[in-house]
Parts: structure tokens; C-alpha cells; sequence
């Protein structure tokens, strides 16, 4: 068998593995954790609002779905921010440089704690199943972020599914500037591996429990 027939399999198993692995991992993490999401869930409704929302995010190949999440914002959360901006400068750099508040007055005092612990994210484990996400990956960015911070990098982003985490999450996540992150999301792509996702699944728990970086 020529070596351009072993490259051309190999590159054709790698995103059937890296899928059947996905699925394997969402499956087993959400019957593990079926406890846990009932526990949140009623803490989340407290406030009379969702336990889960969805945000519009864009997937591979361009294709728009909602990302979910436990809510860990108030109800009026957009209209909050949007006053916020106009009134203070400082956060509204601060939002432009990253899309992130570090002292964000919308988060619940329950969200807080799902954020600094990313555990907010888990109700992502279906989407991963649905093939809208992948376990490792880059993190899901709306429309408006892909247009305004990708630029020619937004090629390397459609290819491939958002991933629950990635290197952006094991590089310091919100201490790392917007520029750094896509980055970081091409050299991702750039040299697709199931050996690196591993790497990255290694290092996550890591990074969760250090906090680093997390708001």
C-alpha cells in the first residue's frame, strides 16, 4: 500500500475517531453528572427564571446553533449590559478588548460559582451529542465576533466543530487577549491531533480547578 493511501485513511479516521470519542465521553459524563444537573437546575430556577439558556453561536461551517449553558445571569442580563457600557468607558474596553467583565454585575450569585468553576458549561455535553460540538475544540464565538476579531483566521475556525474545551481554556482563558485566542484557535486547527485533544482533556481539570483565568 503507497504511503499517499495510509495518509489519505489516516486523515479520513481521525475526525470518525475523534466523533466516536466525543460521543463515548458526552454520553458517559452525562449519565455521571444526571445528579448534578437536577441539583443546579432547581438552584438556577430560584430566581423564577430558566434553568438553561441557549446563545446563538456559529458552528462548523458557518452553521448557527444554540450554545447551552446553566443561566448565570440575571433575567434582564442584556439590558443590564447594555446600560453598563454606556455609562463606564472603563468596562466598555474592557468588553471590547475580550468580550468579558471581570466585576460583571450580571451574573447571579449561584452563576458565579458556575463560572469559576466552568461547570455552567456543562449542559454542553449535549450539544456535543446533537454534532453541534466537540468535547476539544475552539470555543464557540457568535456572529458578531467571528466578523469583527477573525478576519482570514474565521477560514480556520468553520472547519471544524467548537470544542467544550481547548487551548484557550488551558492558556488562561479571560488573561489572555482576543488577538491571543485566535491564535491560539488556528494553531489548534492548523495541526488537528487526537494525541493533542488528549493533551488538552489532561490539562482541563487542571485549569477548572486552578480558576485561572476564569470570570
Amino acid at each position: 500500500m503507497s504511503g499517499a493511501m495510509v495518509g489519505y485513511r489516516a486523515a479520513r479516521f481521525t475526525p470518525l475517531a475523534k466523533r466516536a470519542m466525543d460521543i463515548a465521553i458526552a454520553s458517559a459524563a452525562l449519565i455521571l453528572a444526571a445528579p448534578f444537573f437536577l441539583v443546579v437546575s432547581l438552584m438556577v430556577r430560584a430566581d423564577g427564571g430558566p434553568a438553561f439558556y441557549a446563545h446563538p453561536r456559529v458552528g462548523r461551517g458557518g452553521r448557527v446553533f444554540g450554545c447551552l449553558k446553566f443561566r448565570s445571569m440575571v433575567v434582564d442580563s442584556q439590558a443590564r449590559l447594555d446600560a453598563l457600557l454606556a455609562a463606564d468607558p472603563a468596562a466598555r474596553a474592557e468588553w471590547d478588548a475580550t468580550r468579558k467583565l471581570k466585576n460583571d454585575p450580571r451574573i447571579t450569585r449561584i452563576g458565579r460559582f458556575l463560572r469559576a468553576t466552568s461547570l455552567d458549561e456543562l449542559p454542553q455535553l449535549i450539544n456535543v451529542l446533537r454534532g453541534e460540538m466537540a468535547v476539544v475544540g475552539p470555543r464557540p464565538v457568535t456572529p458578531a465576533e467571528l466578523d469583527r476579531y477573525y478576519g482570514v483566521s474565521a477560514a480556520h475556525y468553520l472547519t471544524v466543530r467548537p470544542g467544550i474545551t481547548g487551548l484557550w481554556q488551558v492558556s488562561g482563558r479571560s488573561e489572555t487577549s482576543y488577538d491571543q485566542r485566535v491564535a491560539l484557535d488556528v494553531a489548534y486547527v492548523s495541526q488537528p491531533s487526537l494525541l493533542a485533544d488528549l493533551r488538552i482533556l489532561v490539562k482541563t481539570p487542571v485549569a477548572v480547578l486552578s480558576r485561572r483565568g476564569a470570570h
